[in-house]
């Protein structure tokens, strides 16, 4: 009966806590063909279309009632750049009342909205011009979060980027690809898994890093003077740990991917943690997962634990911002992986 009880009282929570889901636009929404993601499906091989996805954009309003009825209070979901901007300085009102739309959807079934103003796609024409390795990048998502300031009114959260640390690792990839010091796109998803081990991924050019703080803050002050929301930015957490003899090495790598980030958010409302699973460094850096049946789809190993370690770290590299937990899960097709994890 103790133990019951104890049970009980541990899965208790707040009436204000939110307890949701989150999706990307390109992921889910379908067909968004004016975005440098559209382009970069039909030009690199190995990749695969995203298509109609999940017809999203249409059926969001019943996938907000899936949610709903799991007993679910929040939705983080993103607007898409490429459908607001189709082309430079040309903003499209259809499109930001369909977002809006989105909002207000959200709202009356009893959905918190969580924003993300920009999750990993951008419109074709930012990417034509040098994407995040221009200066000029700063300027241009500047405009765009003003255009979209407004259809925010009464939304709580709003991200601005979504893991700048994995976009910046993106950019460094496509540019060493551009370059022909790569000579493939690597996912960080199950199509860079070969025989069980995912392939350890390049360490985020800094200045790119940099440069996506840069943006960061100037979308921050533009929603904390025209919007009520609480404002941060999602950081890809990877609960980085070494043996004592590595723990320089770990500083130096937990910067490069992953700190650089959370400090940009020291002066935020909240920090978006992300965590899926750990990972070792090593004397040469990242050590790759060895292949394992119960590693996850991404070559990863179960670590429930990774998401208490991760902001348990963004807390103390923030020096006490708040955390929200933006992202969490673990890839797999197994729904007893869940059991074993518990």
């Amino acid at each position: 009966m103790h133990k019951l009880e104890g049970l009980l009282h541990m899965t208790t929570l707040p009436v204000s806590f939110l307890w949701g889901a989150a999706t990307a636009p390109h992921q889910v929404e379908g067909n968004n063909v004016n975005s440098d993601w559209w382009t970069r499906e039909l030009s690199t091989p190995g990749m695969e279309l995203s298509g109609d996805a999940l017809d999203s954009y249409h059926r969001y309003a019943e996938d907000m009632r899936l949610l709903h009825n799991a007993g679910l209070n929040a939705y983080r979901f993103g607007v898409e750049w490429a459908r607001i901007e189709p082309a430079p300085g040309q903003y499209s009102l259809a499109e930001l009342a369909h977002y809006r739309r989105m909002i207000e959807e959200a709202m009356r079934q009893g959905l918190t909205p969580v924003i993300t103003l920009q999750h990993f796609s951008t419109p074709r024409w930012f990417a034509e011009e040098g994407g995040w390795l221009t200066e000029g990048s700063v300027d241009r998502f500047r405009a765009y979060v003003e255009a979209v300031a407004p259809i925010l009114d009464g939304v709580k959260w709003v991200c601005t980027i979504n893991e700048p640390n994995m976009l910046a690792m993106i950019a460094t990839l496509m540019q060493a690809m551009e370059s022909g010091d790569a000579s493939s796109w690597q996912s960080p998803t199950t199509d860079g898994v070969e025989g069980g081990v995912q392939p350890v991924l390049p360490a985020p050019d800094p200045e790119i890093g940099r440069r996506l703080a840069r943006a960061h803050v100037a979308a921050r002050d533009v929603l904390k003077r025209t919007t009520d929301a609480a404002v941060g930015w999602t950081v890809a957490n990877q609960a980085f740990y070494a043996e004592h003899a590595f723990e320089e090495r770990l500083r130096e790598e937990r910067f490069v991917r992953e700190d650089l980030y959370l400090e940009a958010s020291k002066d935020d409302d909240f920090v978006g943690v992300q965590a899926y699973s750990t990972q070792e460094i090593g004397v040469d850096g990242p050590i790759p997962h060895s292949p394992h049946p119960e590693n996850t789809m991404i070559g990863t190993p179960f670590r429930p634990d990774a998401v208490g370690i991760a902001v348990r770290h963004a807390w103390q590299v923030t020096e006490g911002t708040p955390v929200l937990v933006t992202e969490n899960g673990i890839a797999t097709d197994d729904d007893d992986v869940y059991a074993r994890c518990a």
